[in-house]
């Protein structure tokens, strides 16, 4: 596809209007659909050349100059002595006069187009929905297989074109493309080659030894597929007419050279009128190739070179990428190892005050169990009172403790075996509060069913011995 400065440029070429801003005023009017635009804008023109113009008298090949046709002929001074004859493009002042009608008849088609377009989609999707429910007919079948990506008008002229060249003529011949003059122009840009055209008129007596002899010879065709672009057109058909009126073609067979300008106009670099031999023609294509060569070396170098530089600017913005991305990866891993030191950090100083805490309350609390046992103690001993002085009625106690201690005390022997554990429990020999006092002979466990026993009761008194047994 080209854009709207080339569109304007091909318009000019092909129509002949030098006025920039009436070519785009019609190329407005029709949507900047180019062959609308030059289809309507040449309705109103005279008729392909007759028969006997087309058959007028052969004559040398016309060499030009590189020269741009965007605006102009193109041709060399040597070319405004051609007959009178010839295909003329029309004079402004008549185009203006017809403008209007091309435009309403531009908006005509352009609307109708639309039309046609909305109604071909609701038949396809109709069609599509009965075949969903099974009831599609077999011409749908057939039909299933059509392309379904439309194809200009100009590249189905250029299609039928080649295919009616090679059922005539054979299928050595030059490689004309099945597209429009504008894709094949673009096409010869890209490969960085001339476009050889070739226009065709069916009825000129030359014609036929023209194309037997010199087109579908191996030698011209083998040289033409290699170093052109080949595109080829009837004259009975609107782009080889619209053509043959833009090179002013006089004479027939008809072919040129020309190439897409850096300034995106069209540059016409040969025109051969009339039959050649396979010689001839090879020699003007050789010539004009030898002279177009350096600037389609030059165009191919630029295009390398802003490939190169393009290549070079991607990979340095991948490698700054890529260098970024790094960067990028570190400072996430460094914040994210940041991170991990300062929850461990967090973490660890949690954990020491909680250390701390649970220590100052284990401190805490065995300091009011200390406290609570000495006033426990204290208690107890004042609970004893005072140790009564030996007599009958007073029994001598010894506690053996089981670390191999002792101790001693008188009790009366009405005190009760609870006064024994009271007595044991008040000198805070123990560091547990659960033990049994026993007798050894006999063993006897003073537990706590007898601890309301006296001592005379349990036959402790006068005396006895006793020893603590750590209960488990």
């Amino acid at each position: 596809m080209v854009d709207s400065n080339d569109k304007l440029s091909y318009f000019q070429a092909i129509t002949g209007l030098e006025d920039p801003v009436l070519c785009t005023e019609i190329l407005s009017a029709h949507g900047w659909d180019l062959e609308l635009a030059i289809a309507s804008f040449t309705s109103t023109n005279s008729p392909p050349p007759s028969e006997t113009t087309a058959a007028a008298p052969s004559a040398s090949a016309n060499t030009t100059t590189v020269t741009d046709v965007a605006g102009s002929s193109g041709r060399s001074d040597s070319d405004s002595n051609q007959p009178s004859d010839s295909v003329a493009a029309p004079g402004l002042a008549w185009k203006l006069i017809t403008l209007p009608i091309s435009v309403i008849s531009g908006s005509l088609g352009l609307i109708s187009g639309a039309v046609g377009l909305g109604l071909w989609v609701a038949g396809g999707v109709l069609s599509y929905s009965l075949s969903m429910v099974g009831l599609g007919s077999g011409r749908n079948n057939i039909d299933s297989s059509s392309p379904l990506v439309s194809v200009s008008a100009s590249a189905l002229e250029a299609r039928d074109f080649v295919a009616s060249f090679e059922r005539e003529f054979g299928e050595i011949r030059p490689n004309f493309v099945g597209e429009g003059f504008m894709d094949a122009l673009q096409r010869s840009r890209n490969a960085y080659k001339l476009l050889f055209v070739y226009l065709h008129s069916p009825d000129h007596p030359d014609t036929p030894l023209f194309c037997e002899r010199t087109l579908c010879s191996e030698a011209l065709a083998a040289f033409v597929n290699e170093n052109f672009v080949s595109w080829g057109g009837s004259i009975r058909a609107s782009e080889g007419f619209k053509m043959s009126n833009s090179l002013k073609a006089s004479r027939y067979p008809f072919c040129a050279v020309v190439m897409a300008a850096t300034n995106q106009r069209i540059a016409l670099l040969q025109q051969v009128e009339g039959p050649k031999s396979p010689e001839e023609m090879l020699a003007i294509l050789q010539r004009v190739l030898e002279e177009s060569a350096p600037v389609l070396v030059a165009a191919r170098l630029d295009a390398e070179e802003r490939r190169t530089n393009m290549r070079l600017r991607e990979e340095q913005d991948a490698a700054y990428r890529a260098a970024l991305e790094a960067d990028q990866t570190r400072e996430r891993k460094r914040r994210e190892e940041q991170e991990r030191l300062e929850r461990e950090v967090a973490e660890a100083e949690r954990k020491r005050k909680e250390e701390e805490e649970a220590l100052e309350r284990a401190e805490r609390e065995a300091a009011e169990r200390e406290a609570a046992l000495a006033r426990m103690r204290e208690e107890k001993a004042l609970s004893l009172g005072a140790e009564p002085d030996k007599g009958p009625n007073v029994t001598q106690v010894l506690v053996r403790f089981p670390t191999g201690e002792r101790k001693e005390r008188r009790f009366h022997s009405t005190a009760t075996i609870q006064s024994l554990y009271d007595y044991v429990d008040s000198l805070g020999c123990l560091e547990v509060e659960e033990y049994s006092l026993v007798s050894n002979f006999p063993r006897v466990v003073y537990g706590s069913e007898k601890r309301a026993l006296s001592l005379k009761e349990a036959g402790l008194h006068p005396q006895a011995s006793l020893f603590v047994e750590l209960n488990s």
